[in-house]
């Protein structure tokens, strides 16, 4: 019980705190809103997308992975809290608190997913207004894809921010991997006849298959899929397990 209560408390102070940062709300939902009225519409009105269910505008295929844009830097940047925490003394008061890493680690991740869930569950209530077809089925089934990719990123996020001292560092490490991350994922445009190059860095891309999914998952067209819907869970996972296990290994190691 002391365990899962250091999990819960940990994981309300990071969502109390999101959800007292208006400027943070607002800002996470901007840039994807800019991609999806300005980018998204634009780019509709020239382009479709084939599949299995005939050509498509460039704005339902863009839709999925606008949402997985938001959980990807919702989730990642969450883990910056870390280096907040511990220029300020209090990453010190938790390590030194009676309940062990693997509740620190998993209440940090449990926190930063929740709050990627709210952000793109945000960006969901887009969809009436830009007249992307998705029904109250697909979101139900969208929401634990979400988590799971939040769940990932976070992790990653978490593992990353436990080595690092200063919030620049973190910072500049951000604009290393999340931007590659988020262009070479298919989130903006089709790999399936991408040169090899490209498809092999999808292919090793965390976020590839959480924009495969959410894809799948609303769209329910298997030949825009990069992967099987079931590796896609399977990879998720499995980076989920391997990213949590090493925040807990560098957590370990925190003075």
């Amino acid at each position: 019980m002391r365990e899962l209560s250091g999990i819960y408390i940990i994981w309300l102070r990071d969502v109390k705190k999101f959800l007292r940062d208006r400027p943070r709300i607002i800002g996470s939902v901007a840039q994807p809103a800019l991609f999806l009225f300005v980018l998204g519409t634009g780019l509709a009105s020239s382009f479709q997308v084939f599949g299995s269910n005939g050509g498509k505008d460039f704005l339902y295929f863009m839709y999925p992975g606008i949402i997985a844009m938001t959980v990807l830097f919702t989730s990642f940047f969450s883990a910056m809290s870390i280096i907040w925490d511990r220029e300020f003394g209090f990453l010190k008061e938790v390590l030194i608190s009676p309940i062990s890493r693997v509740s620190i680690v998993l209440g940090k991740n449990f926190g930063g997913s929740t709050i990627a869930i709210v952000q793109g569950s945000i960006i969901l209530l887009f969809a009436p207004v830009l007249k992307v077809p998705i029904t109250f089925l697909s979101v139900i089934k969208l929401l634990p894809v979400m988590f799971i990719t939040a769940m990932a990123i976070s992790s990653l996020g978490i593992a990353l921010a436990s080595r690092l001292k200063t919030m620049q560092g973190f910072q500049a490490l951000t604009n290393f991997f999340l931007m590659p991350m988020f262009f070479l994922s298919g989130a903006l445009f089709p790999l399936n006849n991408a040169p090899q190059w490209m498809i092999f860095m999808a292919r090793i891309n965390p976020l590839s298959f959480g924009v495969d999914a959410m894809r799948y998952v609303l769209t329910g067209d298997r030949t825009l899929q990069l992967f099987p819907f079931y590796v896609d869970i399977i990879v998720i996972v499995g980076i989920i397990i391997a990213m949590t296990l090493t925040g807990i290994f560098l957590f370990r190691k925190q003075e």
